[in-house]
């Protein structure tokens, strides 16, 4: 079973995402006879996650992150509309409720403003050979209001974590073959009993991080065969909206990636039309191949065809994130389609001692995005802590 596949049969049947589950065996302040130190790689969703639910438990721990900054590929700009843009992650896939359960703390009130799309006022396009056809949009997911998945975090997760942050240390090596685990980086040695790996899984294919001794067989087949896919977004800003809420592509076959238009400004309070496109897979090497004019240009012809000529001629700017060119997160994220056995395997940990949070190591049930990746980290301190 694919993710694809998991997420519409939860939809048929009318049930949520298993979240909620894998949330309500936390104790918090209950470590048990666990009394030693975790290194953590990584400050994205997985990894703030791990480090938060640690620090609930009392645990000593420390999150190493190669950049200058926290929340990986929830990375958003306040500088080109007056909302918030979501350069990464940017829906939630799943109940309001995963809010207060991330923060897993009844005394703290978490609040969040989301959207739901409305199928009997939203439209969405389809184009296929040269031939658009409109339908009423129906789809689940929801935007976020004057707000991102990374001001949530920033809220709620960053504040108990921040200080436990080591920024611009580039992880080398892990070497877990004596008593305890050493983390080699640029900037010198860290010693921990366990290590929680939660770095884009294009690192650990490129073999940016060596491990001694190897991962077993079965892991490092599954990192090295897992089909990542390349990602792309842009925004861009028009005097008019021409549009319809999302314009989808038929790629074929679907294995090659994912293509969509979408208003980036659907339920926010402006007066700005910013139209949003986003793209995973062979479909997002068009855009990646290409920079300055020539990528607006390229944008701006593909929306005139669809939308006669209404682009060009309302243009007002544009902005692009191109998640390859990003040196510690190389890539977009897990295919949809990737084999639930395999990305099982991604998430086992390792001789009790390096263990693996975030978006592609799951339970194979659910992966990649932001609600995934904490019940990651959920399953992953529970297994730490026993």
């Amino acid at each position: 079973m694919t993710r694809k596949e998991f997420i519409k049969i939860c939809g048929i049947l009318g049930v949520s995402l298993p979240f909620q589950a894998a949330f309500s065996a936390c104790n918090k302040d209950d470590k048990g006879s666990f009394s030693e130190k975790v290194i953590i790689i990584g400050t994205g969703a997985g990894g703030l996650s791990a480090g938060y639910l640690l620090n609930q438990h009392g645990i000593e721990f420390e999150i190493l992150e190669a950049s200058a900054t926290y929340g990986g590929r929830m990375k958003r700009t306040t500088d080109f509309a007056d909302f918030p843009i979501p350069l990464g992650a940017e829906w939630l896939h799943t109940k309001t409720s995963v809010f207060q359960e991330i923060v897993n703390d009844d005394a703290q009130t978490v609040e969040v403003n989301t959207v739901g799309y409305d199928s009997q006022v939203d439209t969405e396009g389809n184009w296929d050979n040269g031939q658009l056809t409109v339908n009423e949009l129906v789809d689940s997911d929801r935007k976020f209001i004057d707000s991102t998945w990374f001001d949530f975090f920033d809220e709620y997760i960053v504040p108990s974590v921040t200080q436990k942050i080591v920024y611009n240390t580039i992880v080398q090596s892990i070497d877990y073959s004596g008593e305890q685990t050493m983390v080699k980086t640029s900037n010198g040695e860290y010693t921990a009993d366990k290590v929680i790996v939660s770095v884009p899984l294009k690192i650990l294919q490129d073999g940016d991080i060596s491990f001694t001794p190897s991962l077993p067989e079965d892991k490092s087949a599954a990192i090295n065969s897992a089909t990542v896919w390349e990602g792309f977004k842009a925004f861009i800003e028009f005097s008019e909206k021409f549009y319809h809420t999302a314009t989808s592509f038929n790629i074929t076959p679907e294995t090659d990636g994912q293509k969509l238009y979408y208003d980036a400004s659907y339920g926010q309070d402006t007066s700005q039309n910013v139209l949003g496109l986003f793209t995973v897979g062979k479909p997002a090497l068009d855009y990646i191949s290409r920079s300055g004019d020539e990528l607006r240009d390229f944008i701006l012809k593909e929306l005139d065809e669809i939308y006669d000529n209404k682009a060009t001629a309302s243009y007002v700017k544009h902005m692009v994130q191109n998640w390859n060119d990003e040196p510690f997160i190389k890539a977009g994220y897990l295919s949809d389609h990737e084999d639930w056995r395999k990305v099982r395997t991604l998430g086992e940990s390792v001789a009790d001692k390096v263990y693996f949070a975030g978006g592609p190591y799951t339970d194979g049930e659910d992966w990649v995005s932001v609600h995934a990746a904490a019940q990651s980290a959920r399953s992953t301190v529970d297994e730490l802590v026993k």
